[in-house]
């Protein structure tokens, strides 16, 4: 497998149309949401959506190979889950870096990496690696003191697991982003374990990845939440944001499953991340909020914002209205003097908002 440039996990933003979509613009590798073993193995419903999400889209080099994600505490429990999962999947990572406080009620991801709970998560691991038919990894965050994050990682490696990914950050139920994560802590890692080693923090730009690859020397990056907001970063791309968005919903209706609500995140995300200063942008995140299908979110995207921008209206597929239909409710407050783009990229674009959303 390339872990050369990966998509994170991200609790029901790693659908599989945003798979699919970052596949198409560089990304070698994506995991799955984190699946919850006691659900799978207890909730039929909730075990065939994960299945569906996995393998609705075939064997292709657009949709493999794909990491399921797994958490949990008992080491029974997550075998029994894991073979649930294993024929449809190319690797299980045992997640250890949840730092929400649903993990710490539940003793599970970053709670885990204690030195009391060492030798469960050994456990875990081996009896992991040595049930499943596909690798196992473990994506996990920064031990307290973190110069006893080696000592961990090499206890990982000789439990069996293929490859490690650092999110070089302590875990805080509060706080997930207390300041930038500490790529020395990837960069040590890598010099002390024989397995490969995926790094994850700090990427915010297209420059940032070769600059963390020379500064680290790992194997491959992880990226989340900068994805979310420019999938096309792996190919050094800012796209329109009305185009991506477009792209995504197309890859929607072709792999359909996805809930209204993670789309709609989606879409929120793709123009927030060049648009989110703009005096349109409330209303249009409210509007987003209130559509009910696919192609009302295309007709806000094709022709409200395309209005608000400046632009003509876009020529989309499957409109539930057409452009003389929609309510001409123009208001020249929307309007903020934006004018055609240039190229791919609006000047001051970049970063318009940090978002707080869950990287497990």
């Amino acid at each position: 497998m390339n872990l050369n440039f990966v998509s994170a996990p991200m609790v029901n933003q790693s659908d599989l149309p945003f798979r699919v979509l970052v596949r198409g613009y560089g990304a070698t590798m994506a995991y799955t949401q984190m699946c919850v073993p006691e659900k799978l193995l207890s909730d039929k419903d909730y075990l065939e959506y994960h299945i569906r999400d996995i393998t609705l889209g075939g064997d292709n080099e657009l949709t493999r190979p794909v990491v399921a994600q797994l958490c949990g505490n008992n080491p029974e429990t997550i075998v029994q889950a894991g073979r649930k999962l294993q024929s449809y999947c190319d690797a299980i990572d045992l997640n250890l870096g949840c730092p929400q406080e649903a993990a710490k009620e539940g003793h599970f991801g970053a709670y885990l990496l204690g030195q009391k709970d060492w030798p469960l998560v050994q456990d875990i691991v081996s009896a992991m690696s040595h049930s499943f038919t596909v690798p196992v990894s473990a994506k996990f965050r920064l031990c307290q003191p973190s110069s006893k994050t080696i000592e961990f990682a090499q206890q990982l490696e000789t439990s069996g697991a293929a490859w490690v990914t650092l999110h070089a950050r302590t875990a805080s139920a509060r706080r997930r982003r207390q300041g930038a994560a500490d790529l020395s802590e990837v960069k040590r890692l890598k010099e002390n374990l024989r397995i490969p080693v995926i790094s994850n923090g700090n990427v915010r730009s297209f420059d940032d990845l070769q600059k963390n690859l020379e500064f680290t020397c790992a194997d491959g990056l992880m990226v989340g939440e900068t994805l979310l907001g420019n999938p096309c970063l792996f190919s050094g791309i800012v796209p329109d944001p009305v185009d991506i968005s477009l792209e995504y919903l197309s890859l929607c209706r072709q792999y359909p499953g996805t809930t209204m609500s993670t789309i709609q995140t989606h879409i929120r995300h793709f123009v927030e991340f060049q648009c989110g200063r703009r005096p349109w942008f409330p209303r249009f995140r409210s509007e987003l909020s209130s559509t009910k299908s696919l192609s009302a979110i295309e007709s806000l995207l094709a022709f409200k914002i395309e209005r608000w921008r400046g632009r003509p209206p876009r020529n989309a597929h499957h409109l539930e209205h057409s452009e003389n239909s929609i309510e001409d409710d123009h208001d020249p407050e929307d309007e903020d003097g934006e004018g055609p783009w240039v190229g791919n990229v609006k000047e001051g674009s970049g970063l318009a908002a940090l978002y707080e959303f869950t990287t497990s």
